[in-house]
């Protein structure tokens, strides 16, 4: 049985402090992120996919997707990371960009 209140879940009568639960999607969304985090993402993906020796077909294409979300006709951020998340890890995987895998992680983790 789950009960719920402002600031406790019940789970057959056990109450958990939301405040000392590591953020967990399946529990509650909050204290999670999404779409900023989603946004960060993008702004680290684009310090490579917008620098021309690091450009390809496939990226160029992205960056349209991503042109349609900034411009509301498209998937929004998160919808993309998801979809493209192997493409996207394996740029970051390329370039050793450690903090952007960090975050991809932790998007897929709270967020995909």
């Amino acid at each position: 049985m789950l009960v719920t209140n402002c600031n406790s879940l019940f789970i057959e009568k056990e109450a958990i402090d939301y405040m000392s639960v590591k953020s967990d999607r399946y529990v509650s969304y909050k204290g999670i992120e999404c779409e900023k985090n989603a946004a960060k993402l993008v702004a680290l993906l684009r310090r490579h996919i917008d620098d021309p020796d690091k450009n390809n077909a496939f990226w160029d294409k992205f960056k349209g997707l991503l042109a349609d979300s900034e411009n509301g006709t498209g998937k929004d951020y998160l919808f993309l990371i998801h979809s493209y998340i192997n493409n996207i890890q394996e740029l970051f995987e390329l370039y050793e960009d450690e903090e952007a895998l960090k975050l991809l992680h932790q998007i897929e983790v709270e967020c995909c």
